[in-house]
């Protein structure tokens, strides 16, 4: 339905602000997707816009059903001034895009990896979908439709998703924290593994 973009960055203008800037993707055979930045003091948020126009079907389904299944958008959190994040821009519309692409539901705990840095050297290649509500609350559609969901994307280390796969992402969220960890920091190190 083409009448939830609007509703979905009207969410995103009242929680996070003005976007300061923003940028369009288009992929072969997809819809267009917007990636919005919004500068919140030292820390940059980028969030897709686009992703959500469809619900997400599962790969297995026959058809996709038009009206009902997940919707979500993709929000990425970093410290501005450390490197040049902006370039996360066509990476973050892949991913968005990685639904209708690839016929892919993305949920909290799962990673979704771009294979090549986040932007200009990045320590980063994938990202941790994290629960989302924190930040931007899940916007309520009329019904049948299911809700927006505005996940939260943590960037990892190839070594950090090498040890996800294997330990799981509970496991490494707890690492991280138990370490410390400044997940927006877009220039810091592997936590400690084992």
């Amino acid at each position: 339905m083409a009448d939830v973009l609007p509703l979905v960055e009207a969410r995103l203008r009242t929680t996070l602000g003005e976007p300061d800037a923003r940028a369009a993707v288009t992929f072969l055979g997809t819809d267009r997707v917007e990636v919005l930045r919004f500068q919140q003091g030292d820390v940059v948020r980028y969030a897709t816009l686009g992703m959500s126009a469809q619900p997400m079907a599962e790969p297995t389904a026959m058809l996709a059903d038009p009206v009902q299944g997940p919707r979500a958008e993709l929000i990425l959190s970093v410290r501005s001034g450390r490197a040049d994040t902006d370039k996360v821009l066509r990476p973050l519309a892949v991913l968005a895009a990685s639904p209708q692409v690839e016929g892919l539901v993305v949920a909290p705990g799962a990673s979704l990896d771009v294979g090549e840095a986040l932007w200009p050297d990045a320590p980063f290649t994938s990202v941790l979908v994290a629960e989302p509500g924190g930040l931007v609350e899940d916007l309520e559609l009329a019904e049948p439709l299911d809700p927006v969901r505005f996940l939260p994307l943590l960037p990892m280390t190839p070594n950090e998703a090498a040890w996800k796969r294997v330990h799981g992402a509970q496991a490494l969220q707890e690492r991280w924290l138990s370490e410390g960890t400044d997940l927006r920091d877009p220039a810091r190190r592997s936590v400690t593994l084992e």
